[in-house]
């Protein structure tokens, strides 16, 4: 096929960005808002040898999965890709594709998966789940502030202060936000010319505890009229923490480095399950307590933890799952390369009167083996969360050289899920359960645990 051209295709999967596949004549074409099931037209834009990108042109015959958005701007927005594809087939697609990867790619065999594959674990209410947004700040064609979202793969704003996704409050934060930002002129940030003063601004929510933090990314060093606003919001909602993020950077990185406090105090507690977490501004926190909870708990269970083991929880961040296995575990260590966020995990296991866990700064496989070989520090159980990357080949060597009983793999990317399972299953181990669990509806990603044991151990499955 080549650009421009017209053809009717039947969407047959989801890729990795949300787009549907479909194919004509054996032609892969990646159709935006497209639904498993839907026959559509469509028109060619980008064509290459074996593969091209098409623009949805018109619905001939509705997938019956396809619902109405609930958000007005879904099809224009970025954030969600699949919206307007019924909730038990997102869960399915989900499941399906966590499943797939570690066939296709890990190596395992599928009748072995489909015993041991555990059913998704989904969301009883797939909106308002997010403890967390950031809205960029622009100007409309009348001049006047607007937040939103942007549209995908473009940084053009889409307005919309009432996120289906978020919770309720931000939509009164950002329109006080934006009818000061207004009434006092202050200025908006201009990507091509890297002039104005506002360019984001971070809203976080306890959903335990109502406290509100509000976080202003922006290009200056203060922020003029900064106790009129603070003011403004404390009078709507719970606000406990307002503060500037200052990023005078070029790029596309939202948060900078340097905080300066504003109101009250630079932070806001929030729980999972009965532990209690102190989250700054730059602190990694799940987005979804709901489902965290319900996540956490399910890498407790594959730990399998009797009271008595040594625990090491990789890229622990603020200490949040290595909180959690502390409960049964004689001691946990964990490690994060990112010192803040080790600060905030030293703090949170303070404030909960853990005493048995301790956190170290550094790259996880040189501070596994200093601690290996240095002080004999044994390993019963890991528990590794990395970032969607995985993990690096030379933590994995480390990990099985350890000879931990029990690896509990929690990721947030199946694919490379998939790829270090591999690896662990060539170097001794055996993957005896896995979970999905939906922590981010109406988008492709999904979360997943992994148990696994070494073989000729004394593992048990449950």
């Amino acid at each position: 096929m080549k650009k421009n051209d017209i053809a009717e295709v039947t969407i047959e999967d989801i890729g990795v960005n949300g787009e549907g596949i479909g194919k004509v004549n054996g032609y892969t074409l990646f159709i935006k808002d497209g639904i498993i099931g839907d026959r559509v037209t469509v028109k060619v834009m980008k064509a290459k040898k074996n593969y091209g990108y098409a623009r949805l042109m018109k619905i001939i015959d509705p997938s019956p999965h396809r619902v109405t958005a609930r958000c007005p701007v879904a099809r224009q927005c970025g954030g969600c890709q699949i919206q307007e594809m019924a909730y038990d087939k997102q869960l399915g697609f989900k499941e399906n594709k966590v499943t797939a990867n570690l066939a296709r790619i890990g190596g395992i065999d599928r009748q072995y998966l489909e015993k041991i594959m555990e059913p998704i674990i989904g969301m009883e209410e797939p909106f308002r789940y997010r403890n967390k947004a950031q809205f960029p700040i622009g100007r409309d064609k009348d001049g006047h502030a607007i937040a939103g979202f942007y549209a995908g793969r473009t940084h053009a704003i889409i307005e919309n202060q009432d996120c289906f996704l978020g919770v309720k409050e931000n939509e009164r934060i950002l329109k006080c936000l934006l009818q000061f930002a207004d009434e006092f002129q202050l200025s908006v940030y201009d990507e091509e010319t890297h002039i104005g003063l506002l360019r984001h601004v971070l809203i976080r929510t306890g959903f335990r505890t109502g406290e509100v933090m509000v976080c202003l990314v922006i290009n200056g060093d203060a922020l003029p009229h900064h106790e009129v606003l603070a003011g403004r919001l404390a009078a709507l909602v719970n606000l406990e923490s307002m503060t500037l993020s200052v990023n005078k950077e070029k790029g596309n990185v939202i948060m900078g480095n340097e905080i300066k406090l504003l109101y009250n105090k630079p932070y806001i507690t929030d729980y999972i399950g009965e532990v209690k977490y102190r989250i700054s501004p730059l602190s990694f926190y799940q987005i979804n307590p709901v489902q965290t909870e319900k996540l956490y708990e399910l890498a407790l269970e594959y730990a399998d933890l009797k009271g008595n083991e040594i625990v090491w929880d990789l890229y622990c961040g603020i200490g949040t799952i290595s909180l959690f296995l502390a409960r049964k575990a004689r001691q946990v260590y964990g490690v994060e390369i990112i010192p803040d966020a080790i600060d905030d995990a030293r703090v949170n296991a303070e404030i909960n009167g853990i005493d048995n866990v301790d956190f170290f700064v550094g790259k996880a496989e040189e501070v596994l083996l200093r601690m290996c070989c240095e002080k004999q520090v044994r390993a019963d159980v890991i528990v590794v969360d990395p970032p969607r990357k995985g993990c690096e080949e030379g933590l994995l060597a480390t990990m099985v050289e350890m000879q931990p009983e029990r690896i509990v793999y929690v990721s947030c990317d199946s694919a490379t899920l998939a790829r270090d399972v591999k690896y662990l299953c060539e170097h001794g181990y055996e993957m005896r359960r896995g979970r999905a669990v939906d922590q981010f509806a109406h988008t492709v990603h999904v979360e997943t645990v992994c148990k696994l044991c070494r073989k000729n151990g004394d593992c048990k499955d449950s």
